[in-house]
């Protein structure tokens, strides 16, 4: 499946932004959506995963309790809302579909990337 995210922007610490990540096909709805992120000069990290069915969401403790991740089949979209963001938030988020795992070898299929930037 081919996926585009969007939504990133530059925020200020204590905002929200709302990540959007839409597939072109139709099997989207068969996978499990993920989104890591990477910051500059690090690794890519897990950020949150959903299980196909909708259910389960599976987050990383640096942002439990502060993001959510949902999905529209309808929409063929997956979002990542997310909420007191702090400064170091600031990455480029990748949406992904794949299996249901917190590891991005599960993924087969990545988004380009959405810069999200949080200003202290």
């Amino acid at each position: 499946v081919q996926l585009q995210a969007s939504g990133g922007g530059l925020v200020q610490a204590g905002g929200s932004l709302k990540l959007s990540c839409a597939s072109s096909g139709s099997a989207f709805s068969s996978y499990s959506p993920g989104w890591f992120r990477q910051a500059p000069g690090k690794e890519r990290e897990f950020v949150a995963v959903l299980h196909w069915s909708g259910g389960s969401p599976i987050y990383a403790d640096s942002v439990k309790g502060r993001f959510t991740i949902s999905r529209d089949n309808a929409k063929n979209t997956v979002y990542l809302q997310m909420d007191s963001l702090k400064p170091e938030d600031t990455a480029t988020y990748y949406c992904a579909a794949g299996r249901y795992t917190t590891s991005p070898n599960g993924f087969g299929s990545w988004g380009q990337g959405t810069l999200v930037t949080v200003s202290s």
